[in-house]
């Protein structure tokens, strides 16, 4: 390269930049899973899925924990039946997934969700992906809701509320035929 008076010079390179620099420290992923979880909420709050609707006093505190309250889909078992979602998100949301369960007095009785709220749903752990929204975990509980044939509990429920983590992202689920396990 040519420099003033047309010397030439070294060309400078910079240090090449790793990511992330600092996995913490600048924030950079903080405001990413805040500038998504401002889309998701717009999203849900401007189109959502039918019979759910985000409890707006859910978020005014904190964007990372909110409530959605869902009404059974008319033509189930659970027609007319109200039930309230809680989501919690990660610092590493999306590439990480919201920890989701059941919440309040009215949990559904379900072969899949335990009656501590803990739900039994392949993509709140192994398959999910950041591709993944907060809109298609909604879509997934109804279609799980929809499609059931006979409120019961799962068979290990008691041994298993007794038993478990407080947060259900820390068991670990053996998904098999359309059955669950731990």
């Amino acid at each position: 390269m040519l420099g003033p008076r047309g010397v030439t010079r070294a060309r400078q390179l910079r240090p090449l930049r790793l990511w992330p620099r600092r996995p913490w420290g600048d924030g950079s992923i903080m405001a990413s899973m805040q500038k998504r979880l401002q889309k998701e909420l717009l999203a849900l709050q401007n189109d959502p899925p039918p019979g759910m609707t985000l409890n707006e006093k859910s978020v005014q505190n904190s964007i990372t924990q909110w409530i959605v309250d869902m009404e059974g889909a008319p033509g189930t078992l659970y027609e007319g039946e109200k039930f309230q979602l809680l989501f919690k998100f990660s610092s590493r949301y999306p590439f990480d997934s919201p920890q989701v369960m059941f919440t309040g007095e009215n949990i559904p009785v379900h072969p899949h969700v335990y009656s501590n709220g803990h739900i039994c749903l392949s993509i709140l752990t192994e398959d999910w992906s950041p591709a993944l929204s907060v809109q298609s975990v909604c879509l997934s509980i109804i279609s799980m809701l929809s499609s059931c044939k006979e409120k019961r509990r799962p068979p290990d429920n008691s041994f298993y509320v007794r038993t478990c983590n407080k947060n259900p992202k820390k068991t670990k689920w053996w998904y098999h035929g359309g059955q669950e396990t731990k």
